[in-house]
């Protein structure tokens, strides 16, 4: 009997993510949706992750909706996927167990069957109430365990090494992954996936851990990766060498670069193993067809330009040449002999024919997520601050290893990363490291995201959170998202239901503006049609001129949050505003003491660098 290998398709998600930005709209999805059907795919990630987040922010859709759509055309012949952020859910802070259960309630509802839990700390306490809500109501819980590695330390000095300083101890170690999916099972997961967010495993480690996993662990194993440095699909080969149970893959179009490998490239491999994957080809072929147009919507909607695509490529109808079908052949050998670097080699060059993104090199050599340092060169290009790249990639060792050495994955890849950018910027300018810090930097040192792998410094925590001891965050104190009625929709509440009271607690700003924006819609539509009144001019809004001292932006970014009012007094160094910078809050304090004497922003406001933010007096 032929071995089986179960195919999860990120396409609709993580795919679309990590090359597009997460703007494929409903329409779009739609198109693709009637071929999802016959593909006989194991699972398909749709929902999650950025999704609920950039549906509402970029394309004015209902994420509940996404989810429900997708369900209602596939049925039950794929199981739909949604990625969570275990405690943080779709995120960027720990929530009560109240919203994750409601989270989780009504996902499964609408269709969802399979919820992959991870937690940016791999801290275990921190994916328990999500385990237990999907369980509870019918759904398969999916713990990832984050794959990282340990910085690239600078080698001790010889001054260094006579009085005793060594680099230090490896702690991702296999015995620390292996211990980390032992407890996950333990507390119930269905599965575990190896999640390499980075694409920074290799084949020989991936093909060590699947076989551990499978030694130790009586639950089907996944393998989920990226091809950004180049491993991605020589470490998928070297996981279906090993015996792995399902790996994550995208269809064609999709493919390679940013993204996972092609399930294409992998049913070569699968046929020549004479291994099953139970995918349907021919309907995968009719999805390829529709993403082919949807690449080339996105690239000029989003990217403004016309990336390269690879070749076309249907595995069923177009004969390989000789040359490469022994590249296959060969890269099969390569993984089954362990021999890594061939391995590698031979999957480049199949990806090189078909036209896939070659590997990125400064990703490979920094060992940092793309999408971490493409946050960090845009940062960088808004502030006209480009020339101090190379400084943040070097300080990102030592950022992160104050911090505990978290694993770099959202959310603590944008935090570790938008922190060693405002260290480079904070030694350009002569301020000692750490002068400005994030909100969400100070909550990690100061453990309320979780226990880090490595125990943080308490004189490094007291200097960055005014505390010495790991203080955990208290949900006990999570104070609900107002919820006001809205006159001008005529007089409807801003959530009117549970998921829409779900969608305001994680992602308000985004949230709020959504829902005004629809239940006004609404309104308006239900009104009788009447001439169209002129419309009133713009208020501009009165400004004295300014003589006092200024707060003013460090960085480009929109207003959250006001802290003080016109008349209050304030003293040197007191945050008065909090600003939104490559979804890092950032608070903001005054140099000077005085009287607030006008405030020249408001809440949702973007504002550029050096912008006046508040006049004292």
């Amino acid at each position: 009997m032929a071995r089986t290998l179960k195919i999860r398709d990120l396409t609709l998600r993580d795919g679309q993510q990590s090359s597009f930005a997460t703007r494929m709209n409903q329409e779009q999805i739609d198109r693709c949706l009637p071929f999802y059907k016959d593909a006989n795919f194991y699972a398909m990630e749709v929902w999650g992750g950025a999704v609920p987040d950039s549906v509402m922010r970029y394309l004015n859709e209902n994420p509940w909706t996404r989810l429900e759509t997708i369900h209602k055309a596939v049925g039950d012949v794929s199981k739909l996927t949604a990625l969570s952020r275990g405690r943080n859910l779709f995120g960027y802070a720990p929530y009560t167990d109240e919203i994750i259960d409601g989270f989780c309630r009504n996902a499964i509802r609408s269709g969802l069957g399979i919820m992959r839990i991870f937690d940016a700390l791999n801290d275990v306490d921190n994916v328990k109430s999500t385990i237990k809500y999907v369980k509870q109501y019918g759904g398969i819980a999916d713990c990832a365990v984050c794959y990282t590695v340990d910085p690239k330390y600078p080698e001790p000095s010889f001054f260094q090494r006579l009085l005793g300083k060594k680099k230090p101890q490896p702690v991702f170690t296999d015995a620390y992954f292996l211990d980390k999916a032992r407890q996950m099972a333990a507390l119930g997961a269905d599965m575990i996936t190896i999640k390499d967010m980075s694409g920074l495993i290799p084949p020989r480690r991936v093909a060590t851990l699947v076989r551990l996993l499978k030694q130790h662990l009586s639950i089907p194993v996944d393998f989920h990766t990226h091809c950004t440095p180049g491993y991605g699909l020589a470490s998928v080969l070297a996981a279906i060498v090993a015996g792995v149970d399902v790996v994550d893959a995208n269809c064609w179009y999709f493919a390679g670069g940013t993204g996972a490998p092609a399930i294409e490239l992998i049913h070569v491999f699968c046929k020549k193993l004479g291994i099953d994957t139970g995918v349907n080809m021919e309907a995968v072929a009719k999805i390829n067809v529709q993403l082919r147009e949807i690449r080339k919507e996105l690239n000029r909607s989003v990217f403004n330009t016309d990336k390269p695509e690879p070749k076309p490529f249907d595995p069923l109808a177009d004969k390989l040449p000789a040359e490469i079908d022994a590249l296959f052949d060969a890269a099969i050998k390569a993984a089954q002999a362990d021999d890594e670097q061939a391995t590698i080699d031979l999957c480049r060059k199949i990806e090189a024919y078909f036209g896939f993104p070659a590997p990125n090199e400064l990703v490979q050599k920094a060992e940092i997520p793309g999408g971490m340092y493409s946050n960090m060169v845009a940062q960088l290009q808004q502030l006209k601050a480009e020339e101090i790249l190379p400084r943040a990639m070097e300080l990102i060792p030592t950022v992160r290893m104050d911090a505990g050495l978290p694993p770099l994955v959202t959310p603590t890849s944008q935090i570790v990363g938008a922190q060693a950018v405002n260290c480079a910027l904070d030694e350009k300018a002569g301020r000692p490291m750490y002068t400005n810090k994030s909100s969400q930097f100070v909550g990690l040192v100061k453990g309320e995201y979780g226990h880090t792998p490595v125990k943080i410094d308490p004189e490094f925590r007291f200097r960055i959170c005014g505390v010495r001891e790991e203080t955990p965050y208290d949900t006990s104190k999570n104070q609900r998202q107002p919820n006001p009625v809205l006159p001008e929709a005529g007089g409807v509440k801003l959530a009117e239901t549970e998921k829409e009271e779900l969608l305001l607690e994680l992602f308000p700003m985004v949230a709020k503006n959504y829902l005004t924006a629809l239940k006004k819609k609404a309104y308006e539509a239900q009104k009788p049609a009447e001439a169209p009144a002129q419309a009133p001019a713009a208020a501009v809004k009165p400004r004295a001129q300014i003589t006092g001292n200024t707060v003013n932006a460090p960085l480009p970014g929109r207003v959250l949050e006001v802290l003080v009012k016109v008349g209050d007094e304030v003293k040197s160094g007191q945050e008065v505003l909090v600003l939104e910078a490559m979804k890092m809050e950032n608070s903001i304090t005054t140099d000077y003491a005085g009287r607030v004497k006008q405030i020249l922003v408001e809440a949702g406001e973007t504002v550029p660098t050096n912008a006046v933010l508040i006049e004292l007096e």
